[in-house]
């Protein structure tokens, strides 16, 4: 049988045959690869470079080399965060025409580690379960894509900060299995091998003294199972509102940052019963949310005050007409951005008087408006307008900070 390279793209054979397919890959030279952080893997793999681009080679049989790269192929297509499938190569024999394994082919992700390669440094028990509350958050896209892991661990993903935001990535998907849906008990069962894998290689990681002593292996498999769990039920439960009830969708926002989660997308659905809500959930770094306003809107703010405009940012954008994320036809978050600066958030401070604002910046006057606007709502069960809130606000709220505030006479 002769050599074949199935490849993504036509540019890709040219590049693959430069390297070395009759050799196994442990028996490749030095020169062809690229010393990279590897998990451990039942096959033999090897980043190796192909052009200008680091590529992971994987050695294993045909047919579940083909299997993966289509698996792959169709998690791309669905938009899960994993490696992009490049390549299988089949039809390999050595010098002697003994026949080798096949090899797939991906690209290597810039910037990211495997997860265990990131346990066997010494972080913050922070760090770490902000690492594993990506971990959740990729399990719950890999779910709600109908797909079922089999192999969830440490080895088999990749972590990268990308922007202020934690990620985690799918290396291996040859024990996958897409569905159109999946049932309670396919879900239970893939987060129940997942807790086991993870708390099998921290163990491992303890014996090793690589693991920070404040972590125990086994809770910690237990509790990303349970941050799944809680946001699988705020991100899957039924949401239909009621026109003129979008203080309900505030609601659901702070319960998601209560499970330390941030919303990096929100869809808002008309329906002729209601309005349906959808969240896309991430992990943020610390500093994300004054990066993110500063760059949409030029607002520069404190960290808690940026997250809590940027919540209220999404939450205008996804009612406006031209919100359309991922069409080249809507308006960009730039353009809606500005607008929101322009139409809400400046007229919005305006309308408090400078002698009743004190020394608050415009930042702070907004999230308090925000926050009383919130307050009110829930109070009477309806969304009441931010416009009904300024007054409430300058009427019954800022005349007892400005008392409170005010130095008494000696």
């Amino acid at each position: 049988m002769a050599l074949q390279i199935n490849a993504t793209n036509p540019e890709h054979p040219a590049l693959l045959l430069e390297l070395p397919w009759h050799l196994p890959l442990e028996e490749w030279p030095e020169r062809y690869l690229v010393p990279l952080p590897r998990g451990i893997s039942r096959h033999v793999v090897r980043y190796a470079r192909a052009g200008d681009e680091v590529i992971a080679v994987k050695e294993l049989a045909q047919r579940p080399a083909l299997r993966e790269y289509e698996l792959l192929r169709d998690l791309d297509r669905i938009g899960i965060p994993a490696v992009d499938p490049l390549a299988v190569v089949t039809g390999r024999t050595d010098t002697a025409g003994e026949p080798l394994e096949s090899v797939l082919i991906t690209r290597h992700l810039g910037g990211s580690m495997p997860y265990r390669s990131m346990f066997e440094t010494t972080m913050r028990p922070a760090t770490m379960h902000r690492l594993m509350d990506a971990l959740a958050v990729l399990l719950v896209r890999l779910h709600l894509a109908g797909f079922a892991w089999g192999d969830c661990s440490l080895s088999n993903t990749l972590f990268r900060r990308d922007a202020g935001a934690y990620a985690a990535y799918l290396v291996d998907a040859e024990t996958g299995d897409l569905h159109p849906e999946l049932s309670v008990g396919q879900r239970e069962y893939d987060l129940d091998l997942a807790r086991v894998n993870i708390s099998g290689e921290l163990l491992d990681l303890e014996a090793s003294g690589a693991l920070h002593p404040s972590v125990d292996p086994v809770d910690f498999g237990t509790e990303i199972c349970a941050r799944y769990q809680g946001l699988w039920q705020e991100l899957t439960r039924t949401s239909v509102y009621p026109a003129g009830k979008y203080h309900y969708i505030e609601r659901r926002i702070r319960r998601l940052n209560d499970l330390g989660f941030d919303v990096a997308e929100m869809q808002i659905e008309h329906a002729s019963n209601g309005d349906t809500v959808t969240f896309v959930p991430k992990v943020v770094d610390a500093g994300h949310h004054q990066r993110q306003l500063l760059r949409l809107t030029g607002l520069d703010t404190e960290e808690n005050q940026a997250r809590r405009l940027l919540n209220d940012l999404e939450s205008w954008m996804a009612t406006q007409d031209d919100y359309a994320p991922g069409d080249p036809l809507g308006a960009r978050p730039e353009v809606l951005a500005h607008r929101w600066v322009r139409e809400v958030f400046r007229p919005t401070v305006r309308s408090v008087p400078p002698e009743l604002r004190g020394p608050m910046d415009p930042a702070e006057i907004y999230h308090e408006l925000l926050e009383h606007r919130w307050y009110l709502s829930e109070r009477a069960q309806h969304d009441i307008g931010l416009d009904t809130a300024v007054e409430d606000y300058i009427r019954n709220i800022l005349p007892k900070a400005r008392t409170t505030l005010r130095p008494t006479d000696d």
